[in-house]
C-alpha cells in the first residue's frame, strides 16, 4: 500500500515541477472580451400571459385583469399586441 502513496507522490512531483515551469515562460493574460454581449430579448408568448392572467381571474382578481386588458388597448388578450406582451406580463405579475 506504501508504494501507492509513493506513486502519488512523485506524480503529483511532477506536475507541480510541469506547472511551475508553465507558469516562468507563459506570462498569465486574461481574456478580456471584444464586444459586450447584449443579453438577448427575452420573448413572451401569449401563452405565458394568459396562464398569469388566468391565475389572477381565479384569484378574484378579474376586475384588475379587465383594467390592464384594456389599458393595452383591447378588451380581450387576443387583440394585445404581441409586441406589449411582456409588459402586460409585468403588470399582471406586479397585482
Amino acid at each position: 500500500m506504501s508504494e501507492i502513496y509513493k506513486a502519488l507522490a512523485e506524480g503529483y512531483e511532477k506536475l507541480a515541477v510541469a506547472y511551475r515551469k508553465l507558469a516562468e515562460s507563459e506570462p498569465v493574460t486574461e481574456a478580456v472580451p471584444d464586444k459586450q454581449e447584449a443579453p438577448a430579448p427575452v420573448t413572451v408568448s401569449i401563452e405565458d400571459v394568459r396562464a398569469v392572467l388566468a391565475s389572477k381571474t381565479q384569484a378574484g382578481k378579474r376586475k384588475e385583469v379587465k383594467e390592464l386588458l384594456l389599458k393595452y388597448d383591447s378588451g380581450k388578450l387576443s387583440g394585445v399586441k404581441p409586441e406589449d406582451y411582456a409588459a402586460l406580463l409585468a403588470d399582471a405579475e406586479a397585482l
